[in-house]
């Protein structure tokens, strides 16, 4: 039981983070509307870049994307709230039953892993060259979310007996 629990508190810890980052870019928003604009608008890559054709300078695709990354924050941690709900709803069921409840849970951490893996590294970090700003390199904070997304989808992928 002590495992089925510590899986439904990690699925609920990880829902709880991205709904309260998801909330700090709704009511912050112009902190990080800055960096995505910048990032996207490839401010700090050398113009001379043969890479530099890739940056987006247009104001509202900024807000677009912005708002995609919010509203992706949004769903993945109400996947994950709502998995954490149907786990402990079948804490004490089987373990055929508890393992088809991982569903919503396992959907609501691969959207959030999906979203820092592939977009902040892929899209940010290596389509518009983040990596390359002293200031608005989010590379290490994406992968801490990242790495603790990833820990918890593992551990609570695994098969209960």
């Amino acid at each position: 039981m002590a495992v089925r629990i510590s899986k439904i508190l990690l699925v609920a810890s990880i829902g709880a983070l991205l709904l309260l980052i998801a909330l700090d870019n709704v009511f912050d928003y112009n902190t990080n509307y800055e960096i995505v604009s910048h990032v996207m608008s490839m401010d700090e890559v050398p113009r001379d870049s043969v890479i530099s054709w890739r940056s987006i300078t247009n104001p509202t695709l900024h807000k677009l994307l912005y708002g995609f990354i919010i509203f992706t924050e949004f769903a993945a941690a109400a996947l994950c709230l709502a998995g954490a709900g149907k786990l402990w709803r079948e804490r004490r069921a089987e373990a055929v039953r508890f393992n088809a409840a991982k569903n919503i849970a396992v959907a609501g951490l691969a959207l959030g892993l999906g979203l820092y893996l592939f977009g902040f590294l892929g899209v940010g970090g290596e389509w518009f060259q983040m990596w390359r700003s002293a200031t608005y390199n989010m590379q290490q904070a994406a992968f801490r979310f990242i790495g603790s997304i990833g820990l918890v989808l593992l551990f609570v992928h695994q098969r209960d007996d």
